[in-house]
């Protein structure tokens, strides 16, 4: 072979290691970007950060809805399963719990038309011990984010909703 087309090869060979590489690693980087704004680097880990009213400036990290109350949890299952609830909207108003992987994967998502009288769950990774009875999600990584979403496209109900997400839990079981 020539040195043109062995240059041709190698060029060819680590583009398509390169692309395979970038591609196998976004989801990892970005997640990480999102888990490290959510938990204020590191200082809220395993416990809900409550956002405030969205308007047309905010952008943390994608763009919000303005008829919904966000409210976000980092968490980290490496010292143990997490347990998860989300209280119940007043008016019956509808409240959306969605939890993410370390690489974007959407792993579960509930909602209030599912369990209109609140949403409870533990969240372990494979392995690791959990009370018997309740509701379990099985997460492929330690890290992660868990994303409450409750409808509340007024003052009036993101007041009422922001009162409701209060009472929202993200941490470690009861021992």
């Amino acid at each position: 072979m020539n040195r043109a087309v062995k240059l041709t090869l190698l060029f060819a060979a680590v583009a398509v290691v390169g692309h395979v590489g970038l591609v196998l690693a976004t989801p990892h980087l970005l997640m990480n970007v999102a888990m490290k704004r959510i938990s204020q680097d590191g200082k809220l880990v395993n416990q809900f950060y409550f956002g405030p009213r969205t308007t047309q400036n905010s952008r943390g990290v994608v763009r919000p809805s303005p008829d919904l109350a966000y409210s976000s949890c980092a968490f980290d299952l490496s010292g143990g399963p997490l347990l998860v609830e989300a209280a119940p909207s007043p008016n019956q108003g509808y409240v959306s719990i969605s939890v993410f992987a370390a690489n974007t994967d959407n792993i579960a998502v509930f909602d209030s038309a599912q369990s209109p009288q609140g949403i409870r769950f533990v969240l372990a990774r494979e392995g690791q011990a959990v009370p018997q009875g309740e509701r379990v999600v099985i997460s492929p990584s330690d890290k992660g984010i868990v994303l409450d979403r409750r409808l509340a496209p007024s003052a009036e109900l993101f007041a009422a909703a922001d009162q409701a997400r209060r009472a929202d839990k993200c941490g470690r079981l009861a021992s």
